[in-house]
């Protein structure tokens, strides 16, 4: 295994086991949207720092998320002003005045000041219909979250801010549940590819730019205390074990590639998402294969949906269910692995159980002090590491164990359609995300198929399904249809062209010899 950078001196957590093998922290509710989200608050934060992408200590980010509470209140914690609207008809001042007190106890703010809103809007009718149309931009809004929970598609920069518990009594606390570090992890690896310099103008200038006219909107409804990026909060305690991985640059490098396509700046986003999932998705099995000593190439089968059960299907669902075992037996290796350390063997020659327990909390962070008093029955080395694997196994079966299956799903890279198990069959959009990832200007398709092996692991031809074929598993002519599914899931895209019977070619319709 690679060296493992410091774990982190202060651990609130009940043991470190996950995170050791993967980071502060892989989490299957925080979707690869909020994920995005959560990274471009700390690229924001650490921009107005003037250090983004910069990493002088491993692991000592700390960054100022906004909270804004006046936009969410207005966007997600408003239910009367429709009510308003119509009540008072042609009588605009008697609008904003009924609407300032009713939002005068607005959740979380102390003496809450709408005043500024009447100067921006030339009615009541126009600042709702701005509000409504804000606030109808949610990402994921079909969700059932809390108000305090719900973000803004990131039009610019005044749309950021983190994600909050706002309580009954005006107390605010920082949730972990939607934000819960991923993005942060996302920040870490992109940081530590070399390729940050190279990445920020574009997230400057196409991403986080203040002057586009959707950007502008949610500003308005804004003071002008919220514009200003406090930096009165701090947010820290994230944690990614190594210092540099190819997985990095190869995401990077993506992202990279999409910026310099010439597509449209809201638009490329859902891209970058759909990239960045299948980087993460690889990130995970990898450790998990590293933990476990399992050298061969991270691969996942891609079905190209077929009307009919092919044995591509098949095999596409028992390589879903392969990799999603993966993490699963990497801890249970972790724990394991120490068995084979000097500090377990000379606990187990002392005969003592407060050495075991010093041997785990030294590696482990566990059991943790306040909670030995649970484990004082346990007397034998290997009970003891028996419930540290049962406690480990079940509190990554919480969340970490589902990561792999979860954003499979949310970037359209596996389903369930038309089958009883998952597999991993790709929806329209990953597709183009990957072709515009891959293609610079126009590629023959056999070779589209073997980068798409050689970057993600991805076995759609013949050619890439070589081992299954020798093994039996499949015959050639299966895998060759679904290359030709493909084919022609393409051509319906407008993204394939055949010149002849032998030569078909995959197009990137935003190609673009230039730069930005």
């Amino acid at each position: 295994m690679r060296t493992v950078l410091p774990r982190p001196k202060k651990i609130d957590s009940d043991m470190w086991v996950d995170e050791a093998i993967w980071g502060h922290r892989l989490y299957d509710e925080q979707s690869p949207w909020l994920c995005f989200m959560e990274f471009l608050n700390v690229l924001n934060a650490e921009i107005h720092g003037q250090r983004a992408f910069e990493e002088t200590t491993p692991n000592s980010l700390s960054y100022s998320p906004q909270w804004r509470l006046h936009l969410r209140n207005i966007l997600f914690n408003n239910p009367q002003m429709a009510v308003i609207n119509r009540q008072y008809k042609n009588d605009d001042h008697a609008k904003w005045e009924a609407w300032k007190e009713v939002m005068s106890d607005s959740a979380g703010l102390k003496e809450p000041d709408y005043s500024y809103l009447q100067s921006r809007f030339s009615t009541f009718e126009d600042f709702k219909d701005v509000a409504d149309f804000l606030s109808s931009s949610t990402i994921e809004g079909e969700n059932n979250k809390r108000w305090s929970s719900l973000f803004l598609f990131p039009f610019g920069p005044g749309c950021l801010y983190e994600d909050l518990n706002v309580k009954d009594n005006n107390n605010i606390s920082q949730d972990r549940r939607f934000f819960a570090r991923t993005g942060e992890l996302l920040y870490l690896m992109l940081t530590r590819s070399t390729k940050g310099a190279e990445l920020l103008p574009f997230f400057q200038q196409r991403v986080l730019q203040s002057e586009t006219k959707y950007n502008r909107l949610v500003e308005a409804l804004q003071p002008k205390s919220d514009l200003e990026h406090s930096t009165s909060i701090k947010r820290d305690g994230a944690y990614l074990p190594y210092s540099y991985l190819t997985e990095y640059q190869d995401l990077a490098e993506d992202w990279i590639q999409l910026f310099k396509c010439n597509i449209p700046n809201y638009d490329v986003i859902p891209h970058l998402i759909n990239i960045m999932g299948i980087h993460m998705i690889i990130y995970s099995l990898n450790r998990a294969k590293e933990v476990i000593e399992d050298n061969q190439k991270t691969t996942f089968v891609l079905e190209i949906v077929s009307p009919k059960k092919t044995a591509v299907r098949e095999i596409s669902a028992d390589s879903f269910i392969e990799n999603n075992l993966l993490s699963r037996a990497a801890v249970e290796r972790y724990i394991n692995s120490v068995t084979q350390t000097d500090e377990w063997l000379r606990a187990i020659n002392s005969n003592e159980p407060l050495e075991y327990r010093k041997v785990l909390q030294e590696h482990f962070s566990w059991p943790k002090k306040s909670k030995e008093d649970e484990f004082d029955h346990i007397e034998t080395a290997e009970e003891l590491l028996n419930a540290l694997v049962e406690n480990a196994i079940n509190r990554h079966n919480q969340h970490l164990n589902k990561f792999h299956n979860v954003w499979s799903k949310e970037i359209g890279l596996a389903s369930r359609r038309g089958s009883r198990r998952n597999r991993y069959a790709p929806h329209d959009l990953l597709l183009k995300s990957l072709v515009l990832c891959i293609v610079p200007n126009r590629m023959e398709f056999q070779d589209f198929l073997e980068e798409l092996y050689r970057k993600y692991g991805f076995i759609i031809g013949d050619k890439q399904a070589k081992l299954y074929i020798e093994s039996g598993r499949a015959d050639q002519v299966a895998f060759s249809e679904n290359a030709l599914r493909l084919e022609q899931r393409l051509s319906s895209m407008g993204l394939l062209k055949r010149l002849s019977d032998a030569c078909a070619y995959i197009e990137n319709p935003f190609a673009t010899r230039g730069g930005m």
